[in-house]
């Protein structure tokens, strides 16, 4: 079992290093005060309000990055590092979580994908290693293969986020300049979501290497 451990390695060496850049980016730029001189949560509803979004709630919510589009209420929630901050930074944390929203509103697929898949993903994340790990010490091969298989709903869910998030800042990078953002600071927003995409990246081949490691195991005791 230790002998797969390995093939963790190269997915959590870029686990560690995308957090330490979003958090040295976002840092860096979160000290760049942005021309458009407002405050996230103002900046949001004047976003949201040019594409019509107007049903659209904005919430304040703790945790530092929290930030989040939720589709089944329609709210925007800001964390404490962006929903009173005017930086350059937040501004463009606020437009990428506003991004989703325009993609809500417009039936992106993906994100219809992506949110009819949570269910499954979260049941997956849930059980399938105690399922697998339970076939594994009694030799069920039929557990083991229904770990695997709750497992690839985890994988996928992962594989469906990327789209969904590069095109949420794509959305965003896009929306800037309109919103009054110079060229200059919107480069530096450019940068700060571009260190944020990383972690999804990241994300996404833990979980693949998980599974790799998964099937590798269950080789092993075939």
């Amino acid at each position: 079992m230790y002998s797969t451990i390995w093939l963790l390695i190269p997915p959590l060496l870029l686990a560690l290093y995308a957090q330490i850049k979003v958090s040295s980016t976002f840092n860096k730029y979160s000290r760049v005060k942005s021309s458009v001189g407002e405050p996230g949560y103002l900046f949001a509803r004047r976003l949201l309000d040019s594409v019509g979004l107007y049903d659209v709630r904005i919430e304040r919510t703790r945790g530092m990055l929290t930030d989040h589009y939720d589709p089944t209420q329609k709210i925007l929630r800001l964390s404490d590092a962006t929903y009173n901050s005017s930086s350059v930074a937040a501004l463009g944390v606020v437009a990428h979580e506003a991004g989703h929203a325009i993609q809500h509103a417009k039936g992106y697929k993906p994100l219809i994908l992506r949110n009819l898949s949570v269910p499954l993903a979260s049941f997956g994340s849930n059980l399938s290693w105690i399922i697998f790990f339970i076939g594994l010490i009694f030799s069920a091969p039929f557990l083991i293969n229904a770990g695997i298989f709750l497992f690839i709903f985890v994988v996928l869910f992962s594989i469906i986020t990327l789209p969904v998030e590069f095109n949420a800042s794509k959305r965003a990078i896009k929306l800037l300049p309109v919103m009054g953002m110079s060229k200059s600071e919107v480069a530096a927003a450019q940068k700060v979501l571009t260190a944020a995409a990383l972690t999804y990246v990241a994300s996404a081949l833990m979980a693949i290497a998980q599974l790799l490691r998964m099937i590798v195991l269950a080789g092993d005791r075939r």
